[in-house]
């Protein structure tokens, strides 16, 4: 960074991402600041500068030495599990004297929740940092660096008795590659190999997939579809809304009908007696309500809204993508599984092939797709443009 960079960053003052400290005044609040970026998007500390003013005050030689070792010595020993930090000195001349800036980039870390030496999370809130209490979020950010996946985990007051096992056939027939219309025993001991119960009780994953009523212990776990009249959600008057629910599968079935009820069929070149093609590619559909039932982000009690517009369609996820990563990488095929079961079953119930293809090929079929990712919102948004009606 040079020092022309240095205070452009500084002019705009501080963010989610950039903090400023006159010095090191307490090393437990540099630690917490360390946590915060670690277990948020990561960030800089520029050491020198006030943090209500902006203003460059700069650190001796001698402050820039002893702080390097201070420095380390608090990432390694005060921040759990240790992280590394990155720094450098940026000189800033004036007419009276050369300041020296220390700034210190830590970077978003991968064994997150990041924890201090009384076990207490920290994490990003706008500029300022906060000390994480909520259950769903230290959870969030287990699953974010792999350790724990949340469809593993068993769901409460279920018990072997809400599996429906016409549910359970259909996918051990599917696996088995078996065609015949045989029963096959559908023991407790199978539930468990499949991870649809543990200890008992259901799973994320096994509820979502299995269960006779999967919103009876996760309402929220639904598509709320709305069409409206006109292009703004502020609006009154819808042609059509629905809470669609049941398990994953048969989600997915009902909100297709939706969108099938709702949008338009067009002739597009076929003979005149013809039912017409969809107006929007039904591929790209497909991909985009499949993806958002099986990678969203279940920490989140937030169902999918589905939302038809005249002038454009929005399927709307509860959570950014994890681990960072960005439109760019999943336009590429790169992807990170969230929910490792709900990957599994999907994988032979429906249509859904699992090799990080599914964009592209959506992409293919319907190009002017947009794809957000908001992570301040902690929302993945696809927006589809509907044809002008002529």
């Amino acid at each position: 960074m040079n020092a022309l960079e240095l205070l452009d960053i500084i002019s705009t003052g501080e963010t989610s991402k950039v903090q400023f400290k006159r010095e090191i005044d307490s090393n437990d609040s540099i630690a917490a600041e360390m946590i915060a970026f670690s277990n948020s998007r990561g960030g800089k500390l520029f050491f020198g500068v006030e943090d209500k003013t902006g203003k460059i005050t700069g650190l001796s030689i001698k402050q820039i030495q002893d702080y390097n070792q201070l420095l380390a010595n608090i990432a390694n020993d005060m921040v759990k599990p240790q992280i590394f930090i990155y720094t450098e000195v940026v000189g800033v001349s004036s007419s009276e004297d050369d300041k020296k800036v220390l700034i210190v980039e830590i970077s978003e870390g991968t064994a997150k929740p990041y924890k201090d030496k009384n076990g207490a999370i920290w994490i990003k809130q706008g500029s300022d940092k906060r000390r994480l209490t909520d259950n769903n979020e230290q959870i969030r950010l287990f699953q974010q660096s792999g350790i724990l996946y949340l469809d593993e985990m068993i769901i409460p007051q279920t018990t072997v008795n809400d599996v429906e096992v016409s549910k359970v056939e259909k996918y051990v027939k599917a696996v088995q590659k078996r065609e015949s219309d045989e029963s096959i025993d559908i023991t407790e001991n199978l539930l468990h190999n499949l991870n649809i119960i543990k200890e008992g009780r259901l799973t994320l994953g096994g509820l979502l997939f299995f269960a006779n009523n999967p919103q009876k212990y996760r309402p929220a776990f639904c598509v709320k579809a709305i069409s409206f009249f006109g292009n703004s959600i502020g609006g009154t008057e819808y042609r059509s809304s629905q809470d669609i629910e049941g398990c994953i599968p048969e989600i997915f079935e009902e909100t297709m009908r939706f969108f099938t009820s709702n949008l338009l069929h067009i002739q597009a070149g076929q003979n005149f007696n013809s039912v017409g093609k969809l107006e929007i590619s039904q591929i790209a559909l497909e991909e985009f309500v499949q993806n958002a039932l099986v990678h969203r982000d279940y920490s989140k009690n937030s169902p999918i809204r589905i939302m038809i517009f005249d002038n454009r369609i929005e399927i709307v996820s509860p959570g950014s993508l994890p681990n960072n990563l960005t439109i760019e990488n999943i336009k590429m095929g790169h992807a990170v599984v969230r929910n490792n079961l709900l990957v599994s079953y999907c994988s032979k119930l429906m249509i859904y092939r699992g090799f990080g293809s599914g964009i592209n090929r959506a992409l293919e079929a319907q190009p002017n797709i947009e794809l957000i990712n908001d992570v301040e919102g902690e929302q993945f948004k696809v927006i589809i443009p509907r044809p002008e009606k002529k």
